[in-house]
């Protein structure tokens, strides 16, 4: 199926933080779902450090150590986004996700840095990672996405557009590896049909893989 014209596609609002690999996951699949639907993605800055703040000392410290560095990706995400538009994030989240996640690198400075060059953007910006500067932004973007959906979940957060005029807004899918071509788009539709039913919350079922990156 050919996605028509950009007037006549649905705008899919998509909430991430660069840290969360699951998240890479399902964004990689929306960026799929674009070629097989009429679907645009508006990309949006969303903190799994904001959510968790109230929790932290309950959390394992492990994980509490990567929340502390999961600042610094969002805070140079925001600066973007801030500084340069909101066009700019999908190609910085491309940069980020890849070095992060698909090669490995973690959320370094030196990833930040080299995912800042290929989505040519001033290394400059990186120095926002130790900034409180857009702070107040970040924080606006995080919980008008979880907003949407509760503070139960994490990242990503997706919103469409209902058939109604109400917008739909659902965390995930989660899902690995990314689902390509009729896959993706039978999942899209699967996911807009359940999300779309008044009173419908929840399907899972244990995890028995992780994120699988060998088809990005």
């Amino acid at each position: 199926m050919t996605a028509t014209p950009s007037e006549d596609k649905v705008v899919a609002d998509f909430w991430f933080d660069p840290l969360c690999p699951w998240a890479w996951m399902t964004s990689r699949w929306m960026l799929e779902v674009e070629k097989v639907r009429p679907v645009e993605v508006r990309w949006h800055v969303m903190s799994l450090s904001v959510l968790n703040e109230p929790k932290l000392d309950e959390l394992p410290e492990e994980y509490r150590e990567l929340l502390t560095k999961g600042w610094g990706p969002v805070r140079v995400v925001i600066a973007a986004q801030q500084e340069h538009g909101p066009e700019v994030l999908g190609d910085l989240y491309t940069a980020l996700g890849t070095r992060f996640h698909n090669n490995g690198e973690g959320p370094t400075r030196e990833a930040i840095l080299g995912a800042l060059e290929d989505a040519g953007l001033p290394a400059s910006l990186a120095d926002y990672a130790d900034s409180d500067r857009y702070d107040k932004e970040l924080r606006a973007s995080h919980k008008e996405g979880i907003d949407k959906v509760g503070q139960d979940v994490g990242t990503p957060v997706i919103a469409v557009p209902g058939a109604d005029g109400e917008q739909i807004a659902f965390f995930g899918p989660v899902v690995t590896p990314a689902p390509q071509g009729e896959e993706a788009a039978r999942l899209w539709d699967g996911t807009l049909l359940v999300a779309g039913v008044q009173g419908f919350y929840e399907i899972k079922r244990t995890r028995t893989a992780g994120p699988d990156f060998s088809n990005l």
